[in-house]
């Protein structure tokens, strides 16, 4: 993200978002937001400054989506949901939390504890009911369904990200819409112009050659930073429950 001068200018430094599922997308806008970032500055660490912006807890802004575990509220549409199993089989799988693949990072906020867990591109995230210990009889649920084990929604996302890995050597055109838009927001919170912006992200020559009053490239780059300003002042709240908000269909100019 974009702190002063010309920090936003590499596009290689965004491209982790390419791999990010729409939490941590609702995540990247969310905290570019100047006034979310003044509550964590001065530190309004409260429930009705969090809430304000959706979550359950403030998240320091200067954690990207790679290494930030944001609190939403309500839960997002695939969290999975962890409860002990009062009435478990012999011999049920038993809660390993360090079975589980990838990077991991804790969160608690005052009722449940928060896990995410990262590798390959994906992120599996669980809400913890309190009460669940190492090695108990669990049961797990997302909003919409039951999984059989925590094992098994692992496995799979291991998969698909292998398969993502394979199949999609080139980004899709809405993981680029992402990127060009994170980086034109970027640039114009870091204060550069319209021309300046496209010269980054489609290159001086092409400026040079297409930028006028009415061309399409100028078009185009002012639908990338009005469409970053509105998830930034809270579209972000449709990435992150999709079910329940209408959809990424219900963003303003999603094909600039």
């Amino acid at each position: 993200m974009a702190k002063s001068g010309e920090h936003w200018h590499p596009g290689a430094a965004y491209l982790y978002v390419l791999h990010l599922d729409g939490p941590a997308l609702a995540w990247e806008y969310l905290r570019r937001h100047p006034d979310y970032r003044r509550d964590w500055s001065g530190r309004h660490h409260h429930a009705d400054a969090a809430a304000h912006w959706g979550l359950r807890l403030l998240e320091d802004p200067a954690l990207d989506a790679r290494d930030a575990q944001p609190v939403w509220c309500p839960d997002h549409a695939g969290m999975i949901q962890l409860h002990p199993d009062l009435d478990s089989p012999p011999g049920a799988e038993g809660f390993g939390l360090w079975r589980l693949p990838g990077r991991k990072r804790l969160v608690h906020d005052g009722r449940r504890l928060w896990l995410a867990s990262r590798w390959a591109g994906s992120c599996l995230r669980l809400a913890i009911a309190p009460g669940l210990r190492e090695g108990m009889a669990y049961v797990c649920a997302t909003r919409a369904s039951a999984c059989r084990t925590l094992a098994n929604e692992a496995e799979k996302l291991v998969a698909g990200a292998v398969t993502n890995a394979v199949a999609c050597a080139r980004p899709s055109a809405t993981e680029l819409l992402e990127l060009h838009t994170l980086q034109a927001l970027d640039g114009v919170l870091a204060g550069a112009s319209l021309r300046a912006v496209a010269a980054v992200l489609f290159g001086a020559a092409t400026v040079a050659r297409e930028w006028h009053a009415d061309s399409a490239l100028r078009a185009r780059v002012r639908r990338l930073v009005r469409r970053g300003r509105g998830l930034m002042r809270g579209g972000y709240r449709k990435l992150v429950s999709p079910s329940l908000e209408g959809g990424r269909s219900g963003l303003p100019t999603d094909r600039p």
